[in-house]
């Protein structure tokens, strides 16, 4: 279990660049998600396809204003130039309403429209695939396509239809347009398992300018609150379908309904009698509707967008909140973690050799992650259910919101975003086996997890049963933390990173106020040789000239120091402590008359063909060895979670495993004889 800084992530890893690489989510869209505030997805076919210029933008730029003004951030998406968009800023929404030749762009043609470099307006389903792979739950719409008119014999069924019975998310639109088959829109809704409710005061489902169309919803919602709680519900379930909510367009903006149904009727003789078809039948018939009401049709569909932002933003806020309240019910009461340390942005070139020549091009693969050891411990506490908060820095730029966008399980809320600077990075040049040849690193962005910055949190660290720091951040922020855990008794695990870095507590008696630290070898020398002491200059081979040298390395640090857990790569883990009981006492307390001993348990097997990188095995065990502290189990179960965990690591193209859970790391569900016996060692 090899301990690095950097993300080493093969050639399985690749996808996520690619798919970076289309989707685009806007800073303010990342940012909030991350921090767990309310995202509202809209659709941009409106933009380029609903109405003309300048009415388009103006109507878009109200819709985001409203959304804005309910407490929401809204993200219009739309597809620039082959690259998908989650939000759009001002220039960009300009963009789109001015271009001309834009594509309406549904789930059929996002893969064409994006391989050409082509820009268009996203309908429901192309909106819907973009919201739900950002993590947006909501998505406010004019009106959803359905089953034209002989659709029983034409087969021409709106793609939003089926989005919606295959994509998790809440579609809230003004129903669907009376220019459709509106009852067997509603029948094929059902067979396709779509739940569908009517926001109000009726189940009278709305037929887009009219708030009746003669048929009923299955459901009801009366509020916010009550649509909220039905969404909510249908995703917890994971049934893989959304729900559609259909909202009633106000009745003061009803009234023109029977003139602009006329004309509906009007343009869809026009739309036979000239055998327009497809794609095409629905702009033709707005364009028409809008000439033959004049423009009343076009102020009834600006109306009900501006209603359907209104509701669904209060939707949305009723959801988020919800969620935050879930959250907070489901979270321990008595795990409070905080920790601080690095994120990086990893970009991992990988040989497709035995070695590397300088000088030339090799052929390889390069793969992007994300790392940093602060990240990935709080990553694998997140995943062990224990959401600690997370304190570190990055920029205000593109990696920043892909990190963002990727940690959304985590509570990153301590992270802050300056503007000017750039988010950590780092590239690795590995051979064909994994080995490190060349890094280079952009770590500045660290320094800025300050003293100062660190004390905005200092409730949180008071309040908390274990700080984890990592050798990333500054020495003057290290020994701030390690006085108030002297004055405030606060437990502080001291994660090295490197072996430059592991001297950081060890310039001053701040390591003194050290409860935990996880050292390799090497580490663990650089440690000694920090306090004068002297350390050998060459690591031996053999195991038991190994654990020798780490008992022996091990006995100074344990004068202040309650415990190590010392890391021996594939040789496992060594944790030297107090006694008790045949093994080391993890608790810390006040006897300072403590009998020393070290426990050492071998790394579960990995085959060589099974692991994928070695970044993040000695982060995964140390956050999965935290997890159990804080639960309270004992050594051997804390220790054991940790080996699996790291094991898991080893076999995952990311540093910490996304399969990593409770149930993954219980060391009852592997058969005991599984386990390779661990050996007890006195030290004197």
């Amino acid at each position: 279990m090899l301990k690095r800084a950097s993300t080493l992530v093969l050639r399985r890893g690749l996808s996520i660049l690619n798919n970076d690489g289309v989707f685009r989510v806007h800073p303010s869209v990342s940012q909030a998600l991350a921090e767990n505030r309310p995202v509202v997805a809209l659709e941009s076919t409106i933009i380029t396809h609903g109405m003309p210029y300048p009415h388009n933008l103006r109507t878009a730029q109200e819709v985001e204003a409203i959304v804005r003004a309910e407490n929401a951030t809204p993200a219009t998406v739309g597809v620039i130039r082959g690259k998908v968009h989650v939000g759009l800023s001002s220039g960009e929404l300009d963009f789109l309403a001015r271009c001309d030749g834009s594509m309406k762009v549904s789930r059929r043609d996002l893969p064409y429209v994006v391989s050409q470099g082509l820009s268009g307006g996203t309908t429901v389903s192309a909106t819907m695939i973009a919201a739900h792979r950002a993590g947006i739950p909501v998505f406010v719409t004019g009106g959803i396509g359905g089953v034209h008119r002989d659709g029983q014999n034409s087969l021409d069924i709106s793609a939003d239809l089926t989005e919606l019975s295959r994509t998790p998310i809440a579609v809230v639109s003004a129903g669907v347009k009376s220019i459709l088959d509106i009852g067997r829109t509603l029948e094929y809704l059902e067979t396709q398992g779509v739940c569908v409710a009517t926001y109000g005061s009726s189940k009278e489902f709305p037929a887009f300018f009219s708030p009746s169309s003669g048929f009923t919803s299955p459901y009801q919602v009366c509020n916010p609150d009550k649509a909220a709680e039905l969404i909510e519900s249908a995703l917890s379930l994971g049934v893989q379908s959304g729900v559609l909510i259909a909202v009633p367009i106000p009745e003061e903006h009803a009234a023109a309904g029977q003139q602009i149904e006329e004309a509906i009727q009007a343009a869809l003789e026009e739309t036979n009698a000239k055998s327009i078809r497809g794609r095409d039948v629905t702009p033709y018939i707005l364009q028409r509707v809008n000439e033959l009401t004049k423009g009343k049709s076009l102020h009834a569909n600006v109306a009900l967008m501006h209603n359907n932002a209104k509701v669904g933003s209060h939707i949305c806020c009723a959801l988020a909140a919800r969620t935050k309240k879930s959250k907070s019910q489901s979270q321990p009461s008595d795990c409070n973690i905080v920790v601080i340390g690095g994120i990086n942005v990893d970009f991992i070139a990988k040989g497709k050799s035995k070695s590397l020549q300088f000088g030339r091009t090799n052929p390889g693969s390069v793969c992007q992650s994300y790392g940093g050891v602060g990240r990935n411990i709080s990553d694998c506490l997140s995943r062990l259910g224990r959401r600690p908060l997370f304190i570190s820095a990055t920029g205000r730029d593109s990696h920043s919101e892909a990190v963002f966008n990727h940690c959304r399980h985590m509570n990153t809320s301590g992270v802050t975003r300056l503007e000017g600077a750039s988010t950590a990075t780092y590239c690795a040049v590995i051979t064909e086996s994994g080995e490190l040849s060349l890094g280079l690193g952009d770590m500045d962005i660290h320094q800025q997890i300050t003293q100062q910055y660190v004390s905005r949190f200092k409730e949180q660290l008071l309040s908390s049963k274990l700080v984890c720091l990592d050798g990333n951040i500054p020495v003057s922020t290290i020994r701030y933390v390690c006085s108030m855990a002297k004055e405030h008794n606060i437990n502080v695990w001291y994660e090295p990173t490197d072996s430059e870095k592991a001297c950081k507590p060890f310039l001053s008696d701040a390591w003194k106020s050290l409860a935990y630290t996880s050292p390799n070898l090497s580490e663990l020398c650089t440690m000694n040789k920090t306090l004068g002491l002297q350390t050998p200059e060459v690591l031996p081979s053999s195991l038991e000239q190994l654990l020798s040298l780490a008992v022996a390395l091990s006995r100074p640090l344990l004068e202040h120091i309650h415990c190590l857990v010392v890391t021996l790569g594939a040789d496992g883990v060594l944790v030297c402590g107090e006694h008790q009981a045949g093994s080391v006492r993890l608790q810390p307390r006040k006897d300072k008359k403590r009998k020393l001993c070290a426990v050492h348990y071998p790394a579960l097997k990995v085959a060589a063909r099974e692991t994928m990188n070695v970044s993040g095995a000695g982060d995964s065990l140390a956050g999965a060895l935290m997890a159990g502290m804080v639960q309270g189990q004992d050594t051997d179960t804390c220790v054991r979670m940790g080996l699996l965990a790291a094991r898991l690591s080893l076999a995952s193209p990311h540093p910490i495993a996304h399969v990593l859970t409770a149930h993954s790391v219980d060391p009852h569900r592997v058969p005991h004889h599984s386990w390779p016996p661990p050996r007890f060692l006195w030290i004197d």
